[in-house]
């Protein structure tokens, strides 16, 4: 006779695994029966933008220098309640057939012309979806039931994944965005609209937010072309809550389902597999509006056979003055069908040289028609904004340039990237590069930082004035060292940073923290070595806001001039030492 325990054996497998299958019945059901997130094109499924009359409204017009200007208003019809648009509108006078562009502004701004354009014969038009701020006399006017599409908080309120009450949203239509999505659509039919334009030919650009309305835009059949400044996406739940792709260790944070709809049909990553526009995006390495090596995930999303290119500025927040001529003739490619030879995205990749250091491989198309080749690297830092871009000179090596790009820790990311300008003024960025030394193999961490800390910051030279050592600065923009929070660096609860500079010229720069604590400094000239105590509460967040606490939290510290009219800034005329820290003496 078989015993308890034998009996309990026998039972107990096929038991386990009827509640295996019961458990994953149960799974199955509920992922059915769960709603499905909408995507992009379900959103827009229903939205018609050439429905309704425009009630066209002009407010004024005038032809000057052989262009004709109009400022008007039309009607756009956004969740069933009306919204009086304010546009403007240039063209050649006596235009036929001439191409037609949106060009759409940034946050709190408003429209403006593209004069170049309108001289090389396109047909320009621009909008506010800022709605009213300040005493301005014209500008979009949204409804009670819309209010959120007024930016400024006087006269709205923002709607993300959460609704003012804060609850969850339910409908992407409640967003903002959708508001300003719609808007501009209407628009582009109002564009399209106009006798002087060639409804064939149309392409768009959007600057900082404007950027971000460009992703969708992109996936309007009407439009051939878009130029995306800045703004990639990325930034709704991910910058909002520091989630950084290169964390180490990286962790997903849990999502409401606010934070879930918002992600799967209005974020500007959402809409990446349905675009059919030639998409530019152009952008800078430290730019506040998201990081660079998440935008660029955009572009592994589309759908093959639609182009796509973008370019970085290393070193710049909102600046690509020196990103060539790539939007210009990016439109004249893909919207006038001009024959612009624009060269293939370059391959690239971190490996490990013979001696064990770390290396940049990146091989362009094109290496015949390549003017320069600038390749940038940075280390450990996952907060784009904060990130230190240094030079890395790099070796033709067949078709291949590598540069060696020394490191401090090879347990720490390394990341890398090359801008190659080409002949024509197109400028071209290799993909953001990131890699674990250690995990390629016996890697060597070789950086070692000048005693005079030239080394810790970059675009500087080290030199010697008045019989002191110090570092000044090669260019006239920006200077910053991401060494601060390293142990060997960091500074004591309580400390003043002790900054000792000579500069013979009045001056006005701006130090900065983390990129986000800045204050401005006004220093007078002298021939003699200057010394600046300046305690953490004298950074202020914003510029204007809490103060930084304490030194200890410093990652990054940034030199860069004070602008503004009446203002004298040049860093180049400021020499200055690797600052120290100062404690008060304890009674």
């Amino acid at each position: 006779m078989e015993s308890m325990e034998t009996m309990i054996k026998k039972l107990r497998a096929p038991l386990i695994a009827l509640g295996l299958a019961f458990a994953l019945a149960i799974s199955a059901f509920a992922e059915e029966s769960a709603p499905k997130l909408p995507a992009p094109p379900d959103v827009w499924k229903d939205y018609d933008p050439d429905a309704g009359d425009f009630k066209e409204e002009i407010v004024s017009e005038q032809t000057k220098g052989g262009v004709y200007f109009r400022d008007s208003y039309i009607s756009a019809y956004v969740n069933g309640e009306e919204v009086r648009v304010f546009c403007k509108y240039g063209v050649k006078e006596g235009a036929k057939n001439a191409p037609g562009l949106l060009n759409v502004h940034g946050w709190t701004q408003g429209p403006s012309l593209d004069l170049d354009s309108i001289k090389d014969g396109w047909a320009v038009m621009a909008h506010d979806y800022c709605g009213k701020k300040d005493d301005r006399p014209h500008y979009t006017k949204y409804p009670e039931k819309l209010k959120n599409g007024n930016m400024d908080a006087k006269e709205g309120y923002r709607v993300k994944a959460k609704l003012p009450d804060g609850k969850d949203i339910t409908d992407p239509k409640q967003t903002d965005d959708y508001i300003w999505y719609a808007i501009q659509r209407r628009v582009l039919s109002y564009l399209l609209a106009q006798k002087e334009v060639d409804r064939s030919r149309i392409g768009a650009k959007g600057y900082s937010y404007g950027g971000f309305l460009m992703w969708n835009l992109g996936t309007d059949p009407r439009v051939k072309a878009v130029v995306a400044y800045f703004c990639s996406g990325w930034t709704d739940f991910y910058r909002d809550k520091a989630v950084w792709l290169y964390n180490n260790p990286y962790v997903e944070p849990p999502k409401s389902p606010g934070d879930k709809l918002l992600l799967s049909a209005i974020v500007p990553e959402a809409h990446a597999p349905f675009i059919t526009a030639a998409t530019l995006w152009l952008n800078g390495t430290n730019d506040h509006a998201g990081g660079h090596e998440r935008g660029e995930l955009n572009f592994k999303m589309f759908q093959p056979g639609v182009p796509w290119s973008f370019a970085h500025q290393p070193r710049a927040r909102h600046d690509t003055s020196k990103l060539g001529n790539d939007a210009k003739l990016w439109l004249e490619k893909y919207v006038l069908g001009k024959a612009i030879d624009w060269p293939a995205h370059p391959v690239s990749e971190i490996k490990l040289g013979p001696d064990g250091v770390p290396e940049f491989h990146i091989k362009p198309a094109s290496p015949e028609k390549i003017e320069t080749l600038d390749v940038y690297y940075a280390l450990k830092e996952p907060f784009n904004c904060n990130r230190i871009w240094m030079d890395a000179k790099s070796e033709k090596q067949g078709g291949t340039w590598v540069a060696k790009i020394p490191v401090k820790n090879v347990e720490d990311y390394a990341f890398a990237f090359a801008n190659i300008r080409y002949q024509g003024d197109i400028v071209i960025s290799s993909d953001f590069t990131a890699a674990i030394p250690a995990k390629l193999g016996q890697a060597v961490a070789t950086k070692v930082f000048a005693p005079d800390g030239s080394e810790n910051w970059t675009d500087v030279d080290a030199v010697e004035v008045a019989g002191v050592k110090g570092i000044r600065p090669k260019f006239a923009t920006i200077t910053g060292c991401d060494a601060f929070g390293e142990d060997s660096r960091k500074a004591p609860e309580g400390a003043v940073m002790v900054f000792e500079f000579h500069c013979t010229k009045p001056q006005t720069f701006t130090l900065a923290v983390n990129s986000r604590y800045s204050a401005d400094f006004e220093i007078q000239g002298s021939n003699d070595w200057q010394t600046l105590e300046i305690p953490a509460g004298r950074l202020r967040f914003l510029g204007d806001r809490d103060p930084l606490k304490s030194w200890s939290e410093a990652k990054s510290v940034t030199l860069q001039p004070k602008n503004g009219p009446g203002v004298t800034s040049n860093i180049t005329w400021i020499t200055f030492k690797d600052p120290t820290w100062k404690v008060a003496a304890k009674n």
